[in-house]
């Protein structure tokens, strides 16, 4: 179940797709955040609060797969739905590899992408469990330096 933290990043140019599925992270609850491409994303603020990223395949300047590749790059886990048009086995394969969270199917089936949203919030990865982690691990400077 979505909780008023859990920003949903959304990497789509397609208003057929992210116009229903804006309005169904709405009524989940989530803050949804939509990004037109990749670059646009990377730039913003929102790759270290987003609790989950949906990208969809047909994305001018990088391909999902490449996107993810770049976000895990830069040191950042975030869960992460790719939507394809047409599955290709390489490529399925590389995102499963890459850790990518779900691969759907466009066209997409509403409550199967929820059943994904939720699977992915409920794992532990969102923001408030890395937000919680980096807390724990973090010690001010100097400390336990005796």
């Amino acid at each position: 179940m979505a909780h008023a933290l859990d920003i949903i990043s959304v990497v789509c140019n397609d208003p057929s797709v992210f116009e229903p599925l804006l309005k169904m992270l709405i009524s989940l609850g989530c803050v949804p955040e939509l990004f037109q491409n990749a670059d646009e994303f990377l730039s913003s603020k929102s790759c270290i609060s987003t609790s989950c990223l949906i990208a969809d395949v047909d994305l001018p300047t990088a391909n999902p797969l490449e996107l993810y590749e770049r976000i895990i790059a830069s040191g950042i886990s975030i869960p992460t739905v790719l939507l394809v048009a047409e599955p290709d086995d390489d490529n399925c394969t590389r995102a499963l590899q890459a850790g990518v969270s779900h691969l759907l199917r466009k066209p997409l089936n509403n409550s199967e992408l929820l059943a994904c949203i939720n699977s992915t919030l409920k794992d532990g990865t969102t923001l408030r469990t890395r937000l919680k982690s980096s807390r724990a691990a973090w010690r001010p400077h100097g400390a336990g330096a005796r």
